[in-house]
């Protein structure tokens, strides 16, 4: 059975969230709905099931089906039914042992905050604006502190059965002009574990909590030491990451 691997894009804001559900948008169920119309049923494999209002610039999505398709035609059925929220940027034949998820080493999000007086109606889709003003340098010596292997507990949504320990490779916070954006990479992340990151950060720039307290937050293993979570807007996938055995190379448009 030949496996396929899309590389999707997507404006989160009109769904709620990549997976399926009944009654309601979900960028799953619009992508499966467009592959039914030219593959028949498939089930699809995501590489990070995005919330509500998330968006995306290099998420995954592999399947498997019984014939070879014309991968060219299928990416301009696809545009042609999703855009302009959804765009498949390429879609390629892979191995067979490829799977969108299982088979990554790491994800990159980022995260964009309008940091000015006044909201910017432009931004308002894909960043939080926060009106105070921010100290830059103290968010980024504070997300330092999550770089390692630690239990996030403090960080995630429990899910029952799964561990809550994970690997963070990088984080920065840079600022431009009025836009304040983090990025950072880890081998996965747990459910609202960058939006929690997102908030202490905030605190911290905010001068309400110091760079110093964040080894005591992860030491806490209490969703009670964090105060609520970022919106969702202002969170993007950037890209998934894989080794380069069977068709897991990252595409030269992703930037990372």
């Amino acid at each position: 059975m030949p496996t396929y691997r899309i590389d999707l894009s997507y404006d989160g804001t009109g769904f709620h969230g990549y997976g399926r559900q009944n009654n309601v948008r979900t960028i799953q169920g619009d992508l499966e709905t467009a592959l039914f119309r030219i593959t028949g049923r498939v089930k699809t494999t995501v590489a990070g099931r995005t919330d509500t209002g998330v968006h995306a610039a290099g998420q995954v999505v592999s399947f498997s089906v019984d014939a070879p398709l014309d991968t060219a035609r299928l990416q301009r059925s696809l545009n042609a039914q999703l855009g302009p929220e959804i765009a498949a940027n390429a879609i390629t034949e892979v191995g067979d042992r490829f799977h969108a998820r299982f088979s990554a080493v790491a994800r990159r999000y980022r995260y964009r905050i309008s940091n000015r007086p006044v909201h910017d109606p432009l931004a308002a889709r894909t960043a939080w604006h926060v009106s105070k003003p921010l100290d830059v340098d103290a968010m980024d010596e504070a997300v330092g502190g999550f770089v390692g292997i630690h239990d996030f507990a403090s960080l995630c949504r429990k899910a029952p059965g799964r561990t809550t320990v994970r690997e963070v490779l990088d984080a920065r916070w840079i600022r431009a002009g009025d836009m304040v954006e983090l990025s950072i990479g880890a081998t996965a992340f747990c459910h609202q574990m960058v939006r929690s990151i997102v908030t202490i950060s905030v605190d911290v720039g905010r001068g309400r909590t110091r760079p110093e307290d964040v080894p005591g937050i992860l030491a806490a293993r209490s969703r009670d030491v964090v105060r609520g979570l970022a919106p969702p807007q202002g969170l993007t996938l950037t890209a998934v990451i894989y080794d380069d055995t069977d068709g897991g190379a990252v595409p030269s448009w992703v930037v990372l």
